[in-house]
């Protein structure tokens, strides 16, 4: 994408003529090489998912879990029910990666 340096907005590519177009003020700017051309349809769309490993600030209990007897657990709370009910602490194991409840 690129930004028209005229009115600051989004310019359209123009590649028979190789050169981006503004079509609020008819500024071109050429393409250039390197510069890669994003083309997308309404019917179709993708996205590359990348997967984070766990965040190394997500707060540490010492609990055990149930599933491989692991004594540390990341954990974070939610408030899954009516306001007026206390929030829900969601652990997972800092080993195996199982995930459960504990309702305050």
């Amino acid at each position: 994408m690129t930004f028209c340096p005229t009115c600051k907005r989004l310019m359209r590519p123009d590649r028979a003529a190789g050169v981006w177009v503004c079509s609020a003020c008819g500024t071109k700017v050429p393409l250039g090489p390197g510069k890669a051309v994003v083309h997308a349809t309404a019917t179709h769309r993708s996205m590359d998912v990348v997967e984070e490993s766990k965040i190394a600030t997500l707060p540490k209990a010492e609990e055990t879990c149930p599933k491989c007897g692991n004594g540390e657990a990341y954990w974070v709370l939610r408030q899954t029910r009516g306001a007026d009910e206390p929030e829900t602490r969601i652990f997972e194991c800092t080993k195996c990666g199982h995930k459960w409840r504990e309702y305050q």
